[in-house]
Formats: C-alpha cells, sequence, structure tokens
C-alpha cells in the first residue's frame, strides 16, 4: 500500500550564502575572561548585554546625584544583602526607600533583637504563628507616635529604633534611612502580616499611617526626572502597585516623572512587576525597563559590585 499523502519536495529549494545572512551571534559578543574588569568579561548577549547597561544607568545616577528609589519585598530584608543598601544609603545614593508591612517587620526585628523569620508551618498547626508579643507592640508604639506627630509608619518606626537605641541599628535599612533622613515609607495591606492578628494593633491608625506613607512617596516619586533609577526587588504583586498609582497622581498633578530607568529583581518571573514597573511606566518619555531574575542573596551583592566597579571606572566600556 503507498502512502496516501503527498509530499513537498526539496529539490528546487532556494539557497543563500552565509556571507549574506545577518548573523545575531558574531565572536566579537564572546566573553573574555582576560578581560580586567569583571563588567566587560560579560559576553555582549542578552541579559549580559542588558546588565551591563543597567549598571551603567545606576552609576550614572549615582555620579550625578539622579534620584534612585528602591522598594523592597520581605525576602530582600532576611537574606543578608540590606548591608549592601544600606552602604549606599549612607553615601547619598538612594533618595527613597519603601516597603511592604512584611519587609518592616522583618527589619524592625533584625534591628530590635538581631534575629527575623519564624517556620511558619509549625506554628499553623497550634495557632502560634506570628504570636510574638514584643513585634506589635512596638509597631503599636509606633503607630502612637504616628498619630502624635502627624507622621507615616516608617518615619515613626525610625523613630522607634532610635528611641529604643536598637542594638542592631546598623543592619537595618529603617534606622539608616532614619539616621540620613531618607523618605522610608511603608505600604500595608490589611490582613497581609502578622501583627494584624493582634489587639494591640489599630487598623485604623495603620491605615491613616500608610496613607500618609503613601503621599510620602507619590512626593519622591514626583521628583523623579530622565535617568532616574527605580528598582522593584522582591516584591510580586503590592509594591509594583503601589508605585503604578504613586506614579500615575504624581502626573496627574503635572509632574512629568518620565524618562525613567526601571528594573526588576525577582526570583521567578512575575505578572505585576513585568508591567507595572518594566513596562507601563517607561513608555512615555524615553525611558527604559529591565528585567532580572536570580536569587537575592546573590543578584544584590552582584549589582552592587558592578554598580561599584563603574563608579571607580568610568572608563569601563557597558
Amino acid at each position: 500500500m503507498t502512502s496516501r499523502f503527498s509530499r513537498l519536495g526539496r529539490d528546487n529549494i532556494r539557497t543563500i550564502p552565509i556571507s549574506t545572512r545577518e548573523h545575531k551571534v558574531s565572536v566579537e559578543h564572546f566573553s573574555d575572561p582576560r578581560a580586567a574588569s569583571f563588567i566587560e568579561r560579560l559576553p555582549e548577549q542578552l541579559k549580559g548585554s542588558a546588565w551591563k547597561e543597567f549598571c551603567g544607568w545606576v552609576a550614572d545616577a549615582f555620579r550625578t546625584r539622579k534620584p534612585v528609589a528602591l522598594m523592597l519585598g520581605a525576602h530582600v530584608a532576611k537574606v543578608g544583602v540590606t548591608p549592601f543598601l544600606i552602604d549606599w544609603i549612607g553615601r547619598g545614593h538612594i533618595s527613597a526607600v519603601a516597603f511592604n508591612g512584611a519587609t518592616a517587620i522583618h527589619d524592625l526585628e533584625i534591628a530590635l533583637w538581631g534575629g527575623t523569620s519564624e517556620d511558619v508551618e509549625a506554628g499553623l498547626g497550634d495557632g502560634s504563628f506570628g504570636m510574638v508579643d514584643e513585634t506589635p507592640e512596638a509597631f503599636a508604639e509606633a503607630l502612637e507616635i504616628a498619630t502624635a506627630e502627624e507622621m507615616g509608619l516608617g518615619e515613626a518606626l525610625g523613630v522607634l529604633l532610635e528611641r529604643r537605641q536598637a542594638p542592631y541599628g546598623h543592619c537595618s535599612m529603617i534606622a539608616a534611612c532614619h539616621q540620613w533622613k531618607i523618605p522610608l515609607t511603608v505600604h500595608v495591606a490589611i490582613g497581609t502580616d502578622t501583627i494584624h492578628q493582634h489587639p494591640a494593633i489599630s487598623g485604623a491608625a495603620l491605615g491613616a499611617a500608610s496613607m500618609a506613607d503613601f503621599e510620602v512617596f507619590c512626593q519622591q516619586i514626583a521628583l523623579l526626572e530622565p535617568g532616574s533609577v527605580v528598582m522593584n526587588i522582591g516584591s510580586a504583586v503590592l509594591l509594583p502597585e503601589v508605585f503604578l498609582k504613586a506614579l500615575t497622581t504624581a502626573r496627574n498633578l503635572g509632574h512629568k516623572a518620565e524618562g525613567l530607568v526601571t528594573a526588576d529583581f525577582s526570583m521567578i518571573p512575575q505578572y505585576r512587576p513585568a508591567v507595572n514597573v518594566v513596562g507601563r511606566p517607561v513608555r512615555k518619555g524615553g525611558g527604559k525597563g529591565y528585567a532580572f531574575t536570580g536569587h537575592h542573596e546573590l543578584m544584590i551583592p552582584l549589582l552592587y559590585d558592578c554598580v561599584e566597579e563603574l563608579i571607580r571606572e568610568p572608563d569601563v566600556q557597558v
């Protein structure tokens, strides 16, 4: 039995010389292990090119004192990398820092007790997860400060750490921002954080303090200019949403806030950072967005070293 199906023969296929084809990859793009600079050793391909370009933007923003805003998810605060960011804060490179509620909890616990995080599954079984006394009590005290002094939660937490002379304040971004007078804002979604389980926490006071912080954050976004950098590190939903609303608020009130350089650092690709940080905000005014995927405990030290290299060696090619 012969096949019932006809075939398209290849006898008359048209071919071209390889010399006429435009190559997407050439040896000029390859890594050079002998280059003196690490960043110059990266290949001129895909994320290698994007990484060098983005690090160049950050280094340029640092040199020219353009605003640089950080938005940090909770995981970043507990994997040991905040000293790199604290160093940048102390040197005047960072103009604004935004936390979600969990990030503030971990950073505060580090500052006051030198440790944070717990075994969620173990505590969930008997209802002890998130039920420590001291953390919600500290937040309740901060909310009292915020109410009395008419300030946002981030600023009030900084005041609290100063008053308590936090033993591990040198490892705290809250303490660093307070010391160097950098706006740190905390953006809370009621019901998402362990302190919300405790009767010591007033939802009204928490909402008011977080709303005040939203307005502080909007002011910082309004100050962004072409070449300013916004980095979202580890927040999958909340802070990308806050950023988008702050950006539209600033633009609605007449602030251009365009030509931005944005980047998302996620351990796995996430939809909201992709559209709300990397995509939509940079389509006006000639900006550019970047997305980098990897573990924060690797990516943040790498970012720090590469940017520092470019600051020290401005002639390095990126």
